[in-house]
């Protein structure tokens, strides 16, 4: 989870609980908590669209199952562990889900494999007429040389 989300879920300022977890950085390793990289940042800024005025001038935190249980440490709020209570039995039900549906996972795996294979052929299909309409207009709007009647 991003740290903004998890700010609006506890109800404070994301610089409120970015301000928490800096003051208590060695409760967070890397597999607990980590900065997401600038292209994430990019995508992920392009789906949520923030803008670019308002927004926000740094990089987010991405937290783990294992960090959001430790903000509870750190945000000693009411309001902090009741949404922390709350976000971990949806993690729980998550994994209980992905491991009764073992098959159904795998299924989907499978189907994912098999489709990004065909789509790789219809990209590289589409790819390849859009490249020979650029060229055949190139070809028809070039400067003409020669006899002109």
């Amino acid at each position: 989870m991003f740290d903004f989300d998890i700010a609006a879920l506890y109800n404070v300022d994301t610089r409120v609980l970015k301000q928490a977890v800096r003051r208590n950085m060695e409760r967070f390793p890397p597999d607990f908590m980590f900065v997401i990289t600038k292209e994430e940042f990019k995508s992920l800024r392009s789906q949520i669209v923030i803008s670019k005025k308002g927004g926000t001038r740094y990089l987010p935190y991405a937290f783990t199952e294992q960090g959001v249980a430790m903000l509870s440490g750190v945000l000693k709020s009411k309001r902090a562990i009741e949404v922390n209570i709350s976000i971990m039995r949806v993690f729980i039900l998550l994994r209980q889900y992905a491991l009764t549906h073992k098959d159904l996972t795998e299924k989907l795996k499978k189907l994912e494999r098999n489709y990004n294979k065909k789509f790789k052929d219809v990209f590289q299909a589409i790819n390849y007429l859009l490249t020979k309409e650029m060229n055949d207009n190139k070809q028809r709007n070039r400067k003409r040389i020669g006899f002109k009647p």
